[in-house]
């Protein structure tokens, strides 16, 4: 019997073990299988008695929708373990979520699923059964962002919502912008115990059934209701009285103005009520009569001006009372208010109009422990005013108006620990008031009018914190402190202290943080810290110390000194002990960091330093070099002062650097190995240096700093992130001798020089060999550091002949300025590497024909504002590779037809300003693409050549130019006389006609010609159709609504489909008017959606919305008009969020998805507008059928629903095609004479009108033609040029290419406007780093603080959340 009870029991305990190692093979299986993609595995923390198996599971999804899916593919063993569900929805604003038909919904394959949370997830609706699928669940949380809804819209709730959760106990609906919940709605769940519905828009307590009795309430289980943050007005009789279980009641943040006399009645065993943030004046006596269980009460940031007589006697069982930020006075806080509060152990008064504290008013309190009542009005406090608080602990009476402290007031708070009295107008205190303050541990006397340190603190022998600062106090004796063994923490800040005695802190052996600063101390003496052996923190700055020798050499636990703003001529690192980390002495006279160590120094060298962060900015010093700096150190400022030179190696040494700032010094020449680090490793970034506001000489020794960012990647090399700051002293600045870093090119770094040659000697043509290369009499020359750059500057040096001996290797030639005369032959032989010659404004009156011989890579010459006659033809021959020549404002009348024939690349030609009879640039310049300058002249206007000049002016869009050109006798225009010639038919005839003669003779003639007639006509036709494409596909669009050449479904439409606007506007706030009534009401009549920020969005910054608004649009519409580029463009927030936002869409639907409405001039010099407008589509606004253009880039319309409601299901889309979906703001205006089409004028600031005035009204109060006058928009809104020819409506870049593959010829119109780039919209914007913020002023400094030490804990115990005060330590 016993072997066989034996086996038994050995059975069992072999199946137990079996069973456990089961269950955990179990959990390890199904944490160790991966998730769905897009989710992740999460411990199920719901209860402590979870079982290990099961499992929570946290999914980002886009919308309900796609759960399904998502969870389908879940092993069965995965989805049994499921207890809990979290699923974000992404983006609420631009995909709804609803729920599917029981039984197909993601519940279904989550049979044991007992928590679920939905954020973020914009349901419109709940239907009935929602979650019927999990009969289990026991928590429903369902959140999305209310900011994220329009006011009108809400979630709709059925009855029956909730039906199939019998087990569900906690219900939250918060930021779902609720109205109301339907009758009935919380019966399924018959044992809900905790109802939130927090920010939501509940505005009457009736429509949500809670007053019903017992027996017809579905809510009487209720534990812990949440109503704040709706829009309750009232608490109404008998608000409640259903909900007799409840305990906790939070109505705070709604706008009760009103309460019943027995809004509370039947709730007998409620606990915690906070009804903050309300409007409420005055409570009815009877509010309270019937909970007399209630623990917490919070009334505060009310208007509470009165507190009835007995409002408070049945709370005998409250803890917690605040009544703060009100309007109490002191006739109304008087000795009944609080006497049957007996259990009461936190009081708040404080933000009130108490004052005066009479003798009775906290009579009864004997278990109070914290009362706060600070920033009142006290100016008197009665003797033993506190005599009956024996167990308080915490007393605040700072921001009052006390005027005397005695003895009296302190008698019986002899538990007290910390007292502040800070902000009064202390000048008095009792010799023997703290007397009764035996522990008290911590005191503020901060800003009062005390001139000296009280004598009541000798009694605080448990004293360790004492704040003095902000007083009169000019003096401290030496028995000042005497008795405060305990003291850490003294903070004497902004006093009259002159002299610190040796003995000053001599009583305080515990002293370990100590703050002096902004006092008038001019010597403290030797040895004034040798009792203070634990200091850790002192503060000397802001006073007048003119040296530090020895003060702190033998702190060994010292770790933070600030010396800042004094007077210190000197500094040693041998003062310093090794202990210290942190030291401050910017904004002295400090000419060198020296690093002295002699006998009795604190330390033996720099390596036994640990100082990592140094501030000595804004000094004198003017070198630093390796020993300047201890090897330790990780920040340094050296900022604003007068360094001049930095030594090689200097931070080699320096292992642990990450931030060194160097910027507004002195530093005119930086040598690469002055910042040559040792190799970082990998794992560590590279130190950040700022060099910018130096007056930097950017010779050929520093070309090295273009690209010092690039040398980094060898990880011996600091990132310097302030190059676009950085500006250059030019060498050789003709124009502009100071310029910007980045706007710099290698060869613009040079050097001068006197003479060079090289080792190799090559002898040339004609003798012209110089080994020995002299620069010229009366010249500069510079090279830069590979001598690929050679310049020889001869300008305005008085020479009457061009120098023979300027040497071989030059690469630019100044001769500007001098009296050369007529140039002969060779004069610049054997110069094969000159490309700039400058002879402009050099009294040249005759070129040889081999004058410019031997200089076959020029690229560039000058020879404007000379006296040339004649261009014979042989001038230039040998310049084939010339691209710029500039022959204006000479006097020449004669140019050949061969002159420039074989400048096969010349790109830009200046003729302007000479006496040029007839010149035809068709045939005399080869190169058809360059730009001539022709203006100036006196031409010839006869008619032999005018269809020739016509089509040659059209070609290079020369319009302008025809009506700046006049013929000879100076009244006619060329453009006129075209028109004339134009009117003569047979001038016209003379000039363009054809001869027309048989091809074939013979019976084949007629049909040949016939042939040839349709063979004509055919590619007539097509060149036309191809030529006119884009006029051909708006008006098939227009016309038709067909898009010729264009997908309208596929990949593409598939992932606009869930969007829910065709367009976002992003425009100036100053251009909302426009857009308002004339942009959106002619886009939306079409049927398409526009999303206006201001009127469809939430209360919020434009650039807030621009993410969210983006991605919900499929179209982003960007407004750039003069105001929009001088207000929105120049804020770097805004232009950030608008950056992010185009960098979220995919370089190739970038040319699809934004589109630019252009109607300011852009700035050249702003790359990013150049590059924006290389990538988006552009339309002009004064260019023709702007609209049928701007229609053509936007999508076809899917209905005709506006962006601020939808169409419900099943609502017919089937329309008639003339039928149009009338605009929601009327039709647009007839006659586009309005803000974009008037006069230009200089962008900024719009002046303000009347009818203006409209945009100041809340944003979700939408435009509407019916508010104002239907008058055009106030002037400045958006300014445009005023019309000129057609322009361009597209600008195509080579790698965003993705539409429109034929839109060469608008490419070609537009290549004179935008340089084509072959990378994104963001290659060209990396997000450089910020400057560090401004160290000049001591009120601001970065390191005027440093972390609180760690404090004892307090001894005493308190209710939870108990505000009691962090100590601070003054740093």
């Amino acid at each position: 019997m016993e072997s066989s009870a034996r086996c038994k029991v050995l059975l069992a305990l072999l199946l137990l073990l079996l069973l456990q190692a089961s269950g955990l093979a179990r959990a390890r299986s199904i944490s160790s299988l991966e998730a769905p993609r897009g989710c992740s595995w999460r411990r199920d923390n719901s209860s402590e008695d979870a079982p290990a198996h099961q499992s929570g599971l946290l999914c980002r999804v886009r919308n309900i929708a796609s759960a399904a899916s998502l969870l389908g593919n879940l092993s069965g063993l995965q989805a049994e373990s499921v207890s809990s569900l979290q699923l974000e929805c992404g983006e609420p604003l631009h995909y709804e979520s609803q729920f599917e038909p029981i039984g197909t919904g993601f519940l279904s394959a989550l049979p044991r699923l007992e928590r679920l949370e939905l954020e973020h997830c914009r349901l419109r609706n709940l239907p009935a059964g929602a979650f019927a699928a999990a009969p289990a669940l026991r928590r429903l949380a369902i959140r999305a962002p209310g900011a994220d809804w329009s006011s009108a819209l809400g979630m709709d709730l059925h009855r029956d919502a909730l039906r199939g959760l019998p087990e569900l106990l906690e219900l939250e609906l918060a930021d779902s912008n609720i109205w109301s919940l339907p009758a009935e709605f919380l019966c399924p769940a018959a044992g809900l115990r905790l109802l939130n519905l927090t920010r939501n828009r509940l505005q009457e307590l009736a429509s949500l059934g809670l007053a019903e009795p017992s027996s017809a309430n579905c809510a009487q289980s209720l534990e812990s209701l949440d109503l704040s943050g709706n829009e309750l007005s009232a608490l109404p009789e008998h608000a409640f009285a259903g909900l007799r279980g409840l305990g906790v009641l939070r109505l705070q943040d709604n706008a009760i103005a009103a309460v019943g006399d027995h809004a509370l009645a039947g709730l007998h065993g409620l606990r915690s009520l906070n009804i903050s943030s309300n409007r409420l004046v005055a409570l009815p006596p009877e509010l309270f009569a019937r909970t007399r269980e209630l623990r917490e009460l919070v009334l505060s940031n009310n208007s509470l001006a009165v507190l009835a007589p007995g409002l408070l006697d049945g709370l005998q069982q409250l803890q917690s009372l605040d009544l703060s930020r009100n309007e109490l006075t002191s006739r109304w806080v008087n000795r009944d208010t609080f006497a049957r509060l007996g259990r009461l152990a936190l009081l708040d008064l404080s933000y009130n109009a108490l004052s005066k504290i009479d003798a009775q008013v906290f009579r009864g309190l004997g278990q109070l422990q914290v009362l706060n009542l600070e920033h009142n009005r006290i100016d008197s406090l009665a003797d033993e005013c506190f005599g009956s608080l024996g167990s308080l602990r915490w007393l605040s009476l700072s921001h009052n108006r006390l005027v005397r402290f005695e003895a009296a007031h302190s008698r019986g708070l002899a538990q007290l620990n910390q007292l502040f009295l800070d902000d009064n107008k202390l000048q008095f205190v009792h010799q023997a008031a703290f007397r009764n303050l035996s522990r008290l541990q911590d005191l503020t006397l901060n800003g009062n009018g005390l001139s000296a340190v009280p004598e009541a603190v000798r009694e605080l022998r448990e004293l360790q914190t004492i704040d003095l600062g902000n007083n009169r106090i000019a003096d401290i004796g030496h028995d000042t402190f005497h008795g405060l063994d305990k003291l850490f923490g003294l903070r004497l800040v902004d006093n009259k202290l002159e002299n610190i005695s040796r003995k000053a802190f001599a009583s305080l052996p515990s002293l370990q943080i100590l703050n002096l600063g902004s006092n008038a101390i001019r010597h403290v003496e030797q040895a004034a810290f040798a009792r203070n052996a634990h200091l850790k923190a002192i503060r000397l700055d802001d006073n007048q110390l003119t040296e530090m020798h020895g003060l702190f050499r033998d702190l060994a636990h010292l770790v933070f000194l600030n010396i800042s703003d004094n007077k210190l001529l000197w500094f040693n690192y041998g003062d310093l002990p090794a202990s210290l980390e942190w030291l401050d002495i910017h904004s002295n006279q400090i000419s060198e960091l020296s690093s002295d160590f002699s006998a009795g120094s604190g330390v033996g060298g720099l390596n036994e330093l640990r100082i990592s962060e140094l501030d000595a900015s804004f000094n004198r010093i003017e070198e630093i070099g390796e020993g300047s700096l201890p090897n330790s150190v990780e920040k340094l400022y050296l900022n604003n002062n007068r360094i001049r030179t930095v030594a090689p190696a200097t931070f080699m040494q320096k292992t642990r650097l990450k931030k060194v700032a160097l910027q507004a010094n002195e530093i005119r020449h930086l040598d690469a190995a002055a910042i040559e680090l040792q190799p970082v490793p990998s794992e560590r970034e590279l130190p950040q240096f700022f060099i910018g506001e130096n007056p930097l000489l950017c010779d050929c020794t520093m070309e090295w700093l273009l690209r010092i960012n690039e040398l980094s990647r060898s990880r011996q090399h600091p990132r310097v992130l302030d190059l676009e700051e950085v500006s250059c002293d030019m060498v050789h600045g003709r124009a502009a001798p100071k310029r910007p870093l980045l706007s710099l090119k290698s060869k613009d770094f040079v050097c001068r020089y006197q003479s060079h040659c090289f080792a190799i000697c090559h002898c040339c043509d004609f003798d012209a060999c110089d080994c020995e290369m002299t620069c010229p009499d009366n010249c500069s020359c510079y090279h830069d550091h590979s001598w690929s750059s050679n310049v020889v500057d001869c300008s305005n040096a008085g020479y009457r002949f061009v120098p023979e001996r300027i040497p071989m290797d030059a690469t630019e030639i100044y001769l500007d300025g001098n009296e050369l005369g007529e140039l002969g032959s060779h004069l610049f032989i054997g110069k094969r590497k000159l490309e700039v010659l400058f002879l402009n404004n050099s009294g040249i009156s005759g070129l040889h024909n081999r004058t410019f011989n031997g200089a076959e890579s020029l690229k560039v010459l000058h020879l404007e504002s000379n006296a040339l006659r004649e261009l014979k033809g042989f001038e230039f021959e040998q310049l084939e590779q010339l691209h710029e020549l500039y022959l204006d404002h000479n006097a020449i009348a004669q140019v050949s037809n061969s002159t420039f024939r074989k400048m096969k690349s010349l790109e830009l030609l200046r003729l302007n300003n000479n006496r040029i009879v007839d010149f035809r640039p068709w045939e005399a310049v080869s190169n058809q693409r360059a730009s001539v300058s022709l203006e100036g002249n006196a031409w010839s206007c006869d008619c032999a050549n005018a269809a020739r000049l016509r089509a040659w002016l059209a070609e290079h869009r020369g319009q302008d130019l025809a009506e700046r050109m006049y013929c000879r006798d100076g009244v006619e225009s060329i453009a006129q006389a075209i028109q004339r010639c134009a009117a003569d038919p047979s001038t016209e005839a003379v000039s363009i006609g054809v001869h027309n003669t048989p091809l074939i003779g013979g019976n084949f003639v007629p049909l040949l010609a016939g042939a040839l007639v349709v063979i004509i006509a055919v590619c007539l036709f097509v060149a036309l159709g191809f030529a006119f494409r884009q006029d051909v596909r708006l008006w098939a669009h227009a016309r038709y609504g067909l898009r010729l050449g264009k997908l309208s479904s596929g990949p593409r439409a598939e992932e606009e489909h869930d969007r829910m606007f065709d367009g976002y506007v992003v425009c100036s706030e100053r251009d909302e008017d426009f857009v308002s009534r004339c942009l959106a009401p002619e886009l939306e009549q079409t049927g398409l959606t526009l999303c206006l920020q201001w009127r469809d969005l939430a209360s919020t910054r434009p650039q807030d919305a621009l993410l969210p608004g983006a991605a919900a649009a499929k179209r982003i519409i960007l407004a750039l008009s003069p105001v929009f580029l001088a207000n929105e463009w120049q804020e770097p927030e805004f232009r950030a969020a608008l950056r992010a936002a185009l960098e979220s869409i995919r370089p190739t639907s970038r040319r699809r998805r934004v589109i630019v409405l252009l109607a300011a001039d852009i700035p050249s010099r702003d790359p990013e507008l150049q590059l924006l407008l290389q990538t988006c589509t552009v339309i002009v606004w004064s260019e023709k059928r702007f609209w049928e253009k701007l229609r053509f880039a936007m999508p076809d319309s899917q209905d005709g629903s506006g962006c601020s409601g939808k169409r419900k299901p099943g609502q017919q889309q089937h329309r008639l095609p003339e039928q149009r979906i009338p605009a929601r703001y009327g039709t647009a205006p007839t006659v586009l004479v309005d803000a974009w089409a008037s006069k230009p004028v200089a962008a900024g600031p719009a002046p303000v009108h009347q009818h203006h005035q409209h945009h100041q009204h809340h944003p979700h109060h939408p435009h509407h033609p019916h508010h104002q006058p239907a008058q055009q928009p106030a002037p400045g809104a958006l300014h445009a040029p005023t019309p000129t020819p057609t322009q361009s409506t597209y600008v195509s870049s080579a790698s965003s290419r993705t539409e429109d593959e034929d839109s060469g010829h608008e490419q070609h119109q537009l290549q004179h406007h935008h340089l084509q780039q072959t990378a994104g919209y963001s290659a060209l914007h990396p997000g450089g780093a910020q400057r560090p913020a401004s160290l000049s002023s001591r009120s601001s400094h970065l390191y005027s603080t440093i972390p609180e030490l760690a404090v004892q804990a307090n001894a005493f115990g308190g209710p939870a959340g108990m505000p009691m005060n962090p100590r601070t330590y003054f740093v």
